[in-house]
């Protein structure tokens, strides 16, 4: 245990069982999954097969499922292409202030070309009020789009309650669930979205793939034109070789049913943090509604960075800037309103399939002597 991975939100290792599946592709399977000969058709079943797998994770049709190249293409293809495509049924979109980049960034530039966007706030904890969202609507509103969990806090969005406010008033609903997919059980029906972005790297898949969901009936402009690939919404010959390891991770992902286990791990860490810190560590982020591998904790009147810093064996991650001393609050935790002499000491740990109680242990043990 000289080295301990508690950076799971930011990326997974590849699973050998991914990497297995893989193999073929790399020597065997060559042929354009597009042509229609002897090397095409098998690599053509093998992108079906990929398609179908991540379909299952989510309880949706394999038509419904366009491989991107990753969390941020499929945010991009599910805004862009929605509004290029409906604008003229309205031009306002309402999010969150808590997404991603990849949520924000493509919203400010719809922006400069004429759409109007509704940054919904979020109380303490990190979480949308479903109240507000609605209150946000206009009868120009044709997207909402509100991420399933934060990938800084863990906390877990009411998205069926939104989906309904949307369903009810005739709005699409798109809802970026990277950092849900693989942690907490999906289902698209279920939950009542229209359309949902997932990240390979981020559920034991290769980075540089991903996928979105978009539920059948929904229009969207593409963002890369050429070729009729995947469904006409994504030109490009298809890289079937990431597609069958994020379709393999999704299966495995479909199959595993250890949310409790890591939850009661996560709980553990925060049960023996409190202890040993008492009145020092702050909980970020919901106490229920959050992911079961994520914990963000402040150490008061600490930096986060100049602990990491000080435990080099440690990967972990803080979403607070340093420079040169001086520490600037991470979007979401200033969107939370946490006093600064709290938010400047967080630290993100995110625990994984490899995360056992014993590094746990040693991760205290770090801590003990630095902070």
């Amino acid at each position: 245990m000289n080295q301990i991975y508690l950076d799971y939100n930011a990326s997974t290792p590849i699973a050998p069982e991914v990497v297995e599946a893989m193999q073929p592709l790399l020597k065997d399977y060559y042929g354009n999954p597009s042509a229609l000969h002897w090397a095409g058709k098998p690599v053509k079943a093998l992108l079906q097969r990929a398609r179908e797998q991540v379909a299952a994770l989510i309880s949706c049709s394999p038509n419904e499922i366009i491989f991107t190249s990753g969390g941020s293409e499929s945010n991009n293809l599910a805004l862009k292409g929605y509004y290029f495509k409906n604008r003229v049924k309205g031009n306002h979109i309402v999010t969150s202030t808590v997404e991603h980049p990849a949520i924000l960034n493509p919203c400010k530039f719809l922006e400069q070309l004429g759409a109007k966007v509704t940054y919904v706030g979020v109380d303490q904890y990190g979480r949308v009020d479903p109240a507000d969202v609605e209150e946000a609507l206009t009868d120009d509103t044709i997207l909402i789009s509100i991420m399933h969990s934060n990938n800084e806090v863990g906390t877990i969005q009411p998205i069926k309650e939104i989906a309904s406010i949307a369903n009810r008033h005739g709005i699409t609903f798109h809802t970026d669930a990277s950092q849900s997919a693989g942690k907490i059980p999906l289902d698209v029906n279920e939950e009542n979205v229209d359309m949902l972005s997932l990240a390979g790297h981020k559920i034991y898949a290769p980075k540089g793939i991903g996928a979105l969901y978009i539920r059948n009936g929904i229009e969207l402009e593409p963002q890369v034109h050429g070729a009729g690939h995947e469904f006409g919404l994504r030109a490009g010959t298809e890289n079937t070789l990431l597609a069958v390891g994020l379709g393999k991770a999704c299966e495995i992902a479909k199959n595993r049913s250890d949310y409790h286990q890591m939850k009661d791990l996560t709980n553990y860490f925060w049960e023996q943090l409190n202890d040993t810190f008492p009145q020092k560590v702050v909980l970020n982020g919901h106490t229920e509604h959050r992911l079961p591998n994520t914990l963000n904790v402040s150490f008061t009147n600490k930096i986060g960075q100049d602990i990491l810093d000080a435990i080099p064996s440690l990967a972990a991650s803080t979403g607070s800037a340093c420079h040169a001393g001086n520490v600037e609050l991470s979007s979401v935790l200033k969107e939370m309103e946490v006093p600064e002499y709290i938010g400047m000491g967080a630290i993100r740990f995110s625990l994984g399939r490899d995360t056992t109680k014993e590094k746990i242990d040693q991760v205290l043990e770090w801590l003990r002597k630095v902070v």
